[in-house]
């Protein structure tokens, strides 16, 4: 149908360099971003250090 449409492969070809900026800009924010920390029952943060301190 299009057949070796220069117009159209350049537009396929930049939509599709499009995205692959908009998924490297989602994962570098992704990043910088502080990762959340569980939470207990409580809404208190959880130490792993002290889960053994109950077994004693």
């Amino acid at each position: 149908m299009f057949g070796n449409d220069a117009e159209f492969l350049l537009g396929i070809h930049r939509s599709h360099a499009a995205e692959l900026q908009a998924d490297a800009a989602h994962d570098r924010l992704a990043r910088s971003l502080p990762r959340r920390h569980p939470h207990g029952w409580l809404g208190r943060r959880q130490h792993p250090a002290r889960t053994t301190d109950a077994r004693r």
